[in-house]
């Protein structure tokens, strides 16, 4: 029996905010407003910026970010000196040396987000069994996309009188079946944010979902911005035509 529940327990956080936002049981996710929406939409820097902060201060403990190389964050703008500041923050397995020895050393913009755990066993042993999943893309990765992020983060709640909650779950409104291995980890001002912004709950789940967003596809803005100038560029090519052809047609007539 012990084994079952631990069992369930790992499928649960395992799946944690990855779990499909719109699962068989009919949870409707709320829709937000984003200001990347659209096709003129573009990432809020300053946003991504605290949901970074909040990654760092509070997510990295668990979930990894393992194909995010660091200098990704200057797409959010992140200097230079900055990226190479955070990056020697983080130790980060390299060689083999002469010896054919592995060896740690300080992290360099070039490297990616180093994982809490030294591997996937060493995570499920720090977490009852369960595998916290990886971050990088799990914004585009589920139905949904940012606004279940946001909607999960700020879905926890008081299980209803009449459920009975296994032991170790939390209660989630938005996540499928109500039941996650995960816990609350957003507070009221948990997070003090460098730039004074208020640190409500809701808040800390904007900026985290739009971090993710941007992690997930960091060349977004650029890929609109290339959008916008080739639907520019072809209707300026058809009205062209359009009048070449009036003038070809112009002789004929």
């Amino acid at each position: 029996m012990r084994a079952l529940k631990t069992a369930i327990l790992s499928a649960a956080l395992a799946l944690g905010i990855a779990g499909a936002a719109q699962a068989s049981e009919g949870v409707k996710i709320p829709e937000q407003s984003w200001p990347h929406a659209g096709v003129f939409g573009t990432i809020d820097k300053a946003s991504a910026q605290r949901g970074f902060q909040i990654y760092k201060e509070v997510c990295a403990a668990c979930h990894s970010m393992r194909l995010v190389p660091i200098r990704t964050l200057a797409g959010i703008g992140f200097k230079e000196d900055e990226l190479k500041a955070l990056a020697a923050g983080y130790e980060v397995q390299a060689g083999p040396n002469d010896n054919g020895e592995m060896f740690m050393r300080p992290g360099i913009p070039a490297d990616r987000f180093p994982s809490p755990f030294a591997n996937d066993n060493a995570a499920r042993a720090a977490n009852n069994g369960a595998l916290p999943p990886d971050l990088s893309l799990i914004a585009k990765a589920r139905q949904g996309f940012e606004d279940y992020i946001y909607a999960f983060l700020t879905g926890f709640e008081d299980p209803p009188a009449d459920m009975n909650l296994m032991p170790g779950m939390n209660y989630n409104k938005y996540f499928p079946g109500h039941q996650v291995g995960m816990p609350n980890i957003l507070q009221p001002d948990g997070v003090t944010y460098a730039d004074g912004t208020k640190a409500t709950v809701e808040q800390q789940a904007k900026d985290v979902a739009t971090f993710l967003t941007f992690v997930a596809e960091p060349h977004l803005d650029a890929r609109k911005q290339m959008g916008v100038k080739v639907i520019l560029f072809l209707l300026v090519f058809a009205g062209l035509m359009y009048a070449s052809k009036r003038q070809l047609w112009s002789k004929i007539h």
